[in-house]
Order: C-alpha cells, then structure tokens, then sequence
C-alpha cells in the first residue's frame, strides 16, 4: 500500500455519537493485573462519564474530530461504517466474541455473532449477510480463518468448548472435528491431558499454513497449539502438536490467537503479553519485542506491511483496550478507541485491518471486534 500523508494532530473535543445501545451512560472497564482461563473472571466494570467545557461566546459551534495513534498511523472512528451493522443483530450484539478473517481475492470478510450466526461483509463494509442455516453457525465462533485448500475455498472456525467446523463459504458444512480422545498427537503432554476425564476442549483460534490447519488450545490447562489435516475430504487430528502451560519458549499462558505469516505460525500468548513465532513444525523462533507491560494480546494480524495487535483491556488510564501496529521489532503507533468516545466498547477481542480501494485510492480501516458487552467499531486511518 502506498504510504499516505497522515493527519497527527491530536483533538479532545467531541460531541459523543450514541448508536445499537441507547443508554446515556456508558462503562468503561478496568482489566485485573492477572489473565485467567475465561473472560468472565477477568474484569470490573466502573462507571466512567464524560465532560466537556461548555462553549464560550467566541467559540465557534463547529467541533473537531477526535482522532488517536501515533506517527504514521492515526485513526478516527467512522460512525457511519459502524452503521452497517445489521439492525437485526443488534439484540446480539452485546454477546460478540470472536474475531475476523477474509478473502484476500474478493476483500470479503467474515466474522460470527453468538445467537445471529456466520456474516460475511461486503468488500466495502457495507452490505453485511448471513451464510448457512446449520444451527451449530449460530454458536460462538470464538475465532475464523479464511484459506484454499487444493484449489477451493474454505472457512475454518473455532468453537469454544465445542468444535472446530470446517465449511464451504455458502455454509455448509464439510467437518466437525471433536475434542481429541488422547492417541491422536505425536505429543505426550497433549495426549495425557486429552486422555484425563477431566480435560476439556478449550479451543480459541485457527489458522491455515501449507496444507494444515492450526488450532490454538488456550483456554484450559492444556495450554496447546494442535494441527488438523485433511484426508480423502475429511479434516481430522494431525500428529503435530506442541507448547503445554509454563513459561519456558514455545510453552503458553493463554495461547489465544494463531496466525499464519510468512511461512510461519504467530501465536498470541496471552496473560504473557507475547507474540510467539513458530516455524510451521511448531520449533520456537522468537518473541516480538516492545510490546508494553501488562499488554494482554489477544491476536495478531497483518496488513500494510505491518503487524495489528490488540490488547484484551485497558492498561493503566488507558479508555479502553489498546490496539499496537507493530513491525514486528518495534511498536510504531498504540490506537487507543476510547479516546474516540465510542459508546460500550472498551475491551477488544480481535482487530482486523482491510483496505477498501475505490476508484484506485486504498483506505485502510480496522475492524473491531469487542468483548463484555460487545460492540462492532469500524476505525478510518487519517490521510
């Protein structure tokens, strides 16, 4: 993408945009120091409420847009994008919990609402449409990957506590992949804790690399990443495996995102506010520096020649979750939402970046996915 000129200026000065909630408060939540195994134990909320000076008689009505990041990367929040949203939806809006994931060729994207079901969304992120009528596309779709496999398209989804599905992009579904029973892995970690009645079935992601299907295991004591190949048409557990819960390299605190790049696979690890690098047989490679302290990094994406992550909650007075664009080596920009006064979303549980190019000008955007009380935020990069 060409580089663009941005606008830096910093503004505080807004009128707040109330849409899909109607309260005239809303809540900002403060993160726990710590990452349990499931959002619902991880946060307070406190009341948080706006003020602004009223105008002086020499002050013009006119009111500056709010925009938040650093450098190159500035953001605004596009109201009317947000709009999109189908109004259908918005009684399950507040349940959102999942993520983001496209078709490079067409720029059409994909993402779940719990109890709504599988959507896609219009190149230009106008047009939102339901895909598929199987019931088991209206449970939590807790993360998605696009990808072709042997010349033809799919989506994978990770179902928490469920399954993974695999399916056509009109929905119908090809595989459902159960927990593993134990004898599955080349993985001896993996294998005990599958084979304990206790285990359960933590899955949080899934990404594509070269033929095979990686499955973040996360939310569990079982802290893994786990592979699934398909044979004759039928997508089932692989051999590869590898991580378990600790603090050593290529273990986890939270494997919550996965994300294939480059030939490799990038795995948010969590409660450790890291992104792990992996060599696509699961052989550790690196950490991404410069992420800040206390950073619980949900997910990891790519666009603009640049990494995307987000936080799961506010750091310190931060108004909300952060979202870091990342080279991978150095933090460049932390967008901050919350400074957007965007009604109810104050956690964030993926960002995906898309670029919309219209009459051959590219704008890039960020889809936002938020968690505890839910909220669908589209933000506009400033030229």
């Amino acid at each position: 993408m060409t580089t663009m000129v941005k606008r830096i200026t910093l503004t505080a000065i807004t009128i707040v945009s109330y849409f899909g909630f109607s309260s005239a408060l809303f809540s900002q939540t403060k993160a726990h120091s710590h990452d349990h195994t499931h959002h619902a134990h991880e946060h307070s909320d406190v009341a948080h409420h706006h003020h602004h000076d009223p105008m002086t008689s020499d002050e013009t009505p006119k009111q500056a847009k709010l925009v938040t990041g650093q450098g190159e990367y500035i953001f605004s929040w596009d109201e009317e994008l947000t709009g999109a949203f189908p109004k259908e939806a918005h009684e399950f809006e507040p349940g959102m919990h999942g993520g983001f994931n496209e078709d490079p060729e067409t720029g059409i994207v994909y993402t779940g609402i719990p109890g709504y079901g599988l959507c896609s969304i219009s190149p230009d992120l106008t047009k939102w449409s339901t895909i598929g009528t199987d019931q088991r596309l209206k449970d939590n779709i807790h993360g998605i990957v696009f990808f072709v496999h042997k010349g033809k398209k799919y989506l994978a989804v990770a179902q928490e506590g469920k399954r993974v599905l695999v399916l056509t992009l009109d929905g119908r579904i090809v595989s459902e992949i159960l927990k593993p029973t134990g004898t599955e892995f080349k993985f001896s970690e993996a294998n005990e804790f599958f084979g304990s009645k206790d285990s359960n079935f933590g899955v949080t992601d899934v990404t594509y690399l070269n033929g095979t299907l990686y499955v973040a295991h996360g939310y569990s004591a079982g802290d893994f990443v786990m592979t699934i190949k398909e044979r004759n048409g039928v997508w089932s557990w692989g051999k590869l495996a590898w991580g378990g819960k600790g603090d050593k390299p290529g273990q986890f605190q939270t494997a919550h995102g996965i994300y294939a790049h480059e030939g490799h696979i990038l795995v948010a690890n969590r409660a450790a506010g890291q992104v792990v690098k992996f060599t696509k047989k699961g052989k550790f490679v690196e950490t991404f520096n410069d992420i800040p302290e206390g950073s619980l990094v949900c997910n990891v994406s790519y666009k603009d020649e640049h990494y995307f992550l987000n936080a799961l909650s506010a750091i310190g007075e931060q108004k909300s979750a952060p979202i870091y664009v990342h080279t991978g080596k150095e933090l460049l920009s932390t967008v901050i939402p919350g400074d957007l006064d965007i009604p109810i979303l104050t956690n964030i549980h993926q960002v995906w970046p898309h670029i919309v190019t219209e009459n051959g000008s590219k704008q890039l955007y960020l889809l936002v996915h938020g968690w505890n009380k839910g909220k669908f935020a589209v933000l506009k990069m400033e030229k």
